[in-house]
């Protein structure tokens, strides 16, 4: 299969703006990360956005594209790009973090992608609810799942397999699960998954299957390459602990940017963003300013204070948050945010560490210089 060039996603935002240009992790297949300047804002530009890609572009012409529903259900059918757009559409604000995000802070080191904690963004998506499309085809009441099939395809342990992946078939018929042909009011763009990709919010993007071409119901459990080999949480022993979904609680500092000098006595406002999976808010998020003198290891969590909370743009966006710090003492700081659900559930201390690094979501650091 052909595969694309790396596409040139620096952009500018107005005469004599500043360029952002996401940080290539990997070429060929091309996977790079948020540029910080992007996060800061609470939409993520659509060219700034993370790119996760397995095996390369697969051709992504919407004049030739369908759509085939079939498996367990009483009328198989294929639908075309033009008619798709015809059908009802939903709008939803959307975080889309990649399940490896922040693998690259764990000790030791887990293979994969070595991530930052900038695989991730909020973008707003328009799109076409699934089950309208199962409702047509009559879904088998015997049916399980839902397994939705990319374009896109290579080999994985020896075998050759398109990207697949299951979901419930509540989850899969949920009204917010949709069938994305717009990001942040533009037609998708080949890299994230034009012309349809699957949208699923609250969990991790790799439920977000780009350049969907297929979609059946299955009467058993999927037990596909990047459903029961990857995408795993795996201990220490090797011991499948359960399959990567729902977003973990998570909270990213987006200002004061690493490394900034911040003016002794003068008020620096730390500002930042934090979501949670499944739809469930952020109910608070706290910072801590921790100086040399006092200790920086995070593990010893006190003078927390609680953030400014903003309004989120709907259930599945994140929340931005601020504080207002006037540090007193000179040198190195270290700024720490937690953020806390409506579950209960606290980012950690430290990274739970796994053999693949999923799911990484500890307590936020920055490094500034208070001068």
């Amino acid at each position: 299969m052909a595969t694309a060039a790396a596409p040139d996603f620096r952009v500018a935002r107005g005469p004599g703006a500043t360029v952002w240009a996401p940080e290539t992790v990997t070429a060929d297949p091309y996977n790079a990360q948020t540029p910080s300047a992007a996060l800061a804002e609470p939409v993520t530009p659509a060219a700034a956005l993370f790119v996760r890609d397995h095996f390369g572009l697969p051709p992504t012409d919407p004049a030739r594209w369908r759509l085939r529903i079939g498996g367990a259900v009483a009328t198989a059918f294929s639908i075309g790009h033009a008619e798709l757009l015809t059908l009802e559409h939903r709008e939803l604000d959307v975080v889309v973090e990649c399940a490896g995000n922040g693998r690259s802070l764990m000790r030791p080191a887990p293979p994969g992608l070595p991530w930052g904690q900038r695989a991730v963004g909020c973008a707003h998506f328009a799109g076409v609810p699934f089950h309208l499309l199962a409702d047509r085809a009559g879904i088998d009441p015997a049916a399980v799942e839902i397994v939705f099939t990319g374009a896109d395809s290579g080999t994985v342990r020896g075998r050759r397999t398109p990207f697949e992946r299951s979901l419930p078939l509540a989850a899969a018929r949920h009204p917010d699960t949709l069938l994305a042909t717009r990001m942040n009011g533009e037609p998708l763009t080949p890299e994230h998954g034009a012309p349809v990709r699957l949208l699923v919010p609250g969990r991790y993007a790799v439920a977000d299957v780009k350049w969907l071409v297929g979609a059946r119901a299955v009467t058993s459990r999927f037990t596909g390459v990047f459903q029961a080999e990857e995408y795993l949480y795996v201990d220490s022993r090797g011991t499948p602990e359960g399959p990567v979904t729902t977003l973990r609680v998570k909270s990213l500092i987006t200002e004061p940017a690493p490394d900034d000098d911040v003016r002794r006595g003068h008020e620096t406002l730390v500002r930042g963003h934090a979501w949670s999976g499944d739809g469930v808010p952020v109910r608070r998020v706290e910072v801590r300013a921790s100086h040399e003198d006092d200790g920086s290891d995070p593990d010893h969590l006190r003078g927390w204070h609680e953030a400014v909370l903003e309004p989120p743009a709907g259930p599945y966006a994140w929340r931005s948050w601020s504080y207002r710090w006037t540090p007193q003492q000179p040198g190195p700081y270290r700024l720490l945010s937690r953020a806390t659900d409506a579950r209960g559930d606290t980012q950690p201390p430290q990274a739970p560490w796994n053999a693949r690094g999923y799911g990484c979501n500890p307590v936020a650091s920055v490094e500034v210089v208070v001068v």
